[in-house]
């Protein structure tokens, strides 16, 4: 609450920090880094919650419905399954393949399940606009891993699914906490249990975890793209050190240029 200090929830357990703020008598330079403490952040490990009944699905379903706002009601099915709404923001740093030359897909190709991205074997890069939203109409059984495959359907993307991940994204005390979910996880469910209200609960695409991907998993053309891809994030990095170095010399240059033939 006080260092403003931001981690993955799966983290938290982990990290050591010193949170008590001194007060303003003892701030000072050398004070302002505070020893490690040895008090957790956190106790606790998030639990997964126990199956709700039917009966329980229902009321839950009826409270959610009585705080919606924008017309986008879960329904509940005869079978105890039900039905709702996601969105998903698309937060992609990197730039994804997708067919070359291949129309938008129609609302009839949709309708008869037309691949587009399998009429051509031509393929190009294409950065997704940042922060983009797509709204998902899904069930209760409907997974994680269905649920990513069905974002990189609607955008044609034909990338391996195993290149990304999808988080939930939390608000808590003035943080932004983020936590992958399992593949097997069901967002439907997770979204009934949050109730509507995105600011207490949202959905976020992003790129796995370098550590987890299954490289030979993904073609030789892939795999050269990456490496195109991080060669090219690499000389931009080296790029803006440089510039960082480059001002920071002329100012010191000029500095000196000022103070030349001033006494001290």
């Amino acid at each position: 609450a006080d260092c403003r200090y931001t981690c993955h929830q799966e983290c938290r357990s982990l990290i050591q920090l010193d949170c008590r703020r001194p007060s303003q008598s003892q701030l000072s330079p050398e004070g302002t880094l505070l020893p490690p403490c040895s008090q957790n952040v956190t106790q606790t490990v998030e639990e997964k919650p126990e199956p709700l009944s039917i009966q329980e699905i229902k009321q839950k379903i009826e409270k959610y419905n009585a705080k919606v706002t924008n017309c986008l009601l879960m329904k509940l099915n005869d079978d105890g399954t039900y039905t709702g709404f996601i969105k998903v923001h698309l937060k992609l740093r990197r730039p994804v393949t997708v067919p070359a030359g291949i129309r938008p897909q129609s609302i009839y190709d949709a309708l008869k399940e037309v691949n587009l991205a399998n009429m051509t074997d031509k393929r190009t890069s294409f950065y997704l606009p940042l922060d983009a939203i797509k709204q998902l109409h899904i069930s209760s059984t409907t997974t994680v891993s269905e649920v990513i495959q069905g974002l990189l359907k609607k955008f044609m993307v034909v990338d391996n699914p195993q290149k990304f991940a999808l988080f939930k994204e939390m608000r808590k005390d003035g943080q932004v906490l983020f936590q992958k979910l399992p593949l097997t996880e069901y967002p439907l469910y997770l979204r009934l249990l949050a109730g509507p209200d995105t600011d207490v609960l949202s959905f976020v695409l992003k790129e796995n975890e370098t550590g987890e991907v299954e490289w030979d998993a993904f073609s030789i053309p892939e795999l050269q793209n990456f490496l195109m891809i991080l060669d090219k994030e690499e000389k931009d990095k080296i790029q803006q050190v440089q510039r960082k170095y480059e001002k920071f010399k002329q100012r010191l240059q000029q500095t000196l240029k000022e103070a030349r033939g001033k006494p001290g």
